[in-house]
C-alpha cells in the first residue's frame, strides 16, 4: 500500500511535532515544587507523632555544629581527590579521608553540569532543568526555598567569597561578601587569591555562623589545557593548603564553642577529558563530598570508603546540621553518617523530619502517591512511640 504525498507529509510533520514536544518536555521539565512557598514564612516543623505530652519535639532539633564552612572547588572531579592525583597533590586531604575524622562521598551531579544549576541543587536540594544553562549566563535571584534562605531567616550570619553567581542567586543574604567573575577563564590565579586573601582575617573572627568559599581556578585550568595539565597538580596542592589552614583553625577554636564545627569540601561538577563540562559523562557528574568534623572521630582500623550519594542530599544534611527546616522543594535524603553518633531518639527524629518533608512533596506532585510512603511513616511513628515509652 503506497502513501500519497499529502499523507506522507502529514506523517512527517506529526513526527517532527512529537519530537519537539519530547525535547521541550525534557528541556523544560515539570518542576517538583511544594505548594507552601518560602516567601509565606516558615512553617512549623513536623510534629511529634503522638509520643507523649512531655516531649519538646514540636520544636526543631538544636544545631549539631557551631560553625559550618563550605569549600566549593569548581570542576573538582572525584578522582582528583580519591585517586592518584589526590594522594600526590592533596596529602592533607587524603589523610583526612583515610584516617581523619571525616565522612567521604562521591556525589552525583545531575546534568546540566554547569555552575548555577549545581549551586541551586546543593542549596535547595531540588533538580534544576536544562533551561538553567541559559540562566547560568546571568543568574536571577533564586526564589525557591534554600539552606541560605532558612539560615538568613534564623538570624545566622553568612559570609561568602568567590564566584559572584552566589551573590546573584542570594542577594541581601550575606552579611559580608566579595564576588569574583567567572568568565575570564584565562585567569586561574587571581580568582583564587581573591578568595584566600580574606581567610586569615575571617577565621580569627567569631562573628559568623556559615562561611562559603567558591574557588574557580581549577575550572579555568580545565578549560584552558584539560585535566592532564601540569597546572592541575599545582592547583590541587594550593587547595590542599587552603583546606589545612581552615581545618586547623576550626579545630583550635573548638575549645571556645559548645559544639564541634563542620568543614565541607565539595565540587559543583567535574570536567570531561577535554576539560569541558555541561554533559553527563562520568567525569563530569562525579564530584567529591567530604564532611570533616571532630564529631566524626573514628577508631584505628575504621576504614570508610566513599559512598555514592546524590548532590541533592547536601541541602537536607546541611539543614539538619544547622538546626534549620529542610528546604521545601528538596528531593534529597539526610546523609545518615552525619548523625549516626547521636542518640537513637535523635536519629529517629532527624529521619522523621526528612520523611515528612519528602512525603509532603510527593503527595503534592505525584498523583499515584499514597500507600508506600504512608506505610513508611506509620512504621517510623511506631518506632518513635516505642522509644518514648522506653524513656
Amino acid at each position: 500500500m503506497r502513501l500519497g504525498s499529502g499523507t506522507f507529509a502529514t506523517c512527517c510533520v506529526a513526527i517532527e511535532v512529537l519530537g519537539i514536544a519530547v525535547f521541550l518536555r525534557g528541556f523544560f521539565p515539570a518542576p517538583v515544587r511544594s505548594s507552601a512557598r518560602a516567601e509565606h514564612g516558615a512553617e512549623p516543623p513536623a510534629p511529634e507523632p503522638s509520643a507523649g505530652a512531655s516531649s519538646n519535639w514540636t520544636t526543631l532539633p538544636s544545631p549539631l555544629f557551631s560553625k559550618v564552612v563550605i569549600v566549593l572547588i569548581d570542576a573538582l572531579r572525584d578522582d582528583f581527590v580519591f585517586g592518584s592525583k589526590g594522594v600526590k597533590f592533596m596529602p592533607y586531604t587524603t589523610y583526612l579521608v583515610e584516617k581523619g575524622a571525616s565522612h567521604s562521598f562521591v556525589a552525583e551531579a545531575k546534568p546540566p553540569t554547569v555552575t548555577m544549576p549545581r549551586i541551586k541543587a546543593l542549596m535547595t536540594g531540588s533538580l534544576p532543568g536544562f533551561v538553567d544553562v541559559v540562566r547560568n549566563l546571568n543568574s536571577p535571584a533564586l526564589l525557591e526555598d534554600s539552606v541560605i534562605r532558612q539560615a538568613k531567616t534564623a538570624g545566622k550570619r553568612i559570609i561568602f567569597y568567590g564566584d559572584e553567581t552566589w551573590v546573584k542567586l542570594f542577594p541581601k543574604h550575606f552579611a559580608e561578601y566579595d564576588g569574583t567573575t567567572s568568565f575570564f577563564v584565562s585567569d586561574y590565579t587571581e580568582v583564587d587569591n581573591n578568595v584566600t586573601r580574606h581567610l586569615d582575617k575571617v577565621l580569627k573572627r567569631g562573628d559568623w555562623d556559615m562561611l562559603i568559599l567558591h574557588y574557580l581556578g581549577l575550572d579555568h585550568i580545565g578549560h584552558i589545557s584539560g585535566p592532564s595539565s601540569p597546572l592541575i597538580g599545582h592547583k590541587l596542592s594550593e587547595m590542599d593548603s587552603v583546606l589545612m589552614k581552615i581545618h586547623t583553625s576550626l579545630q583550635s577554636k573548638e575549645r571556645e564553642t559548645p559544639l564541634p564545627n563542620l568543614l565541607v569540601l565539595c565540587g559543583d561538577h567535574g570536567m570531561s577529558e577535554t576539560g569541558s563540562h555541561g554533559a553527563s559523562s562520568v567525569e563530569e557528574v562525579n564530584t567529591p563530598l567530604i564532611l570533616i568534623s571532630s564529631a566524626f572521630e573514628r577508631k584505628p582500623g575504621d576504614i570508610r570508603h566513599p559512598k555514592h550519594v546524590q548532590q541533592t542530599d547536601v541541602a537536607a544534611t546541611l539543614a539538619i546540621a544547622l538546626g534549620l527546616p529542610i528546604p521545601k522543594d528538596s528531593v534529597g535524603s539526610l546523609l545518615f553518617p552525619v548523625v549516626e553518633g547521636r542518640p537513637m531518639r535523635e536519629q529517629l527524629r532527624f529521619l522523621h523530619l526528612n520523611t515528612v518533608q519528602l512525603s509532603k512533596l510527593l503527595r503534592e506532585n505525584v498523583p499515584s502517591y499514597e500507600k508506600a510512603i504512608y506505610q513508611d511513616l506509620v512504621m517510623n511513628e511506631r518506632l518513635l512511640q516505642a522509644l518514648e515509652t522506653d524513656h
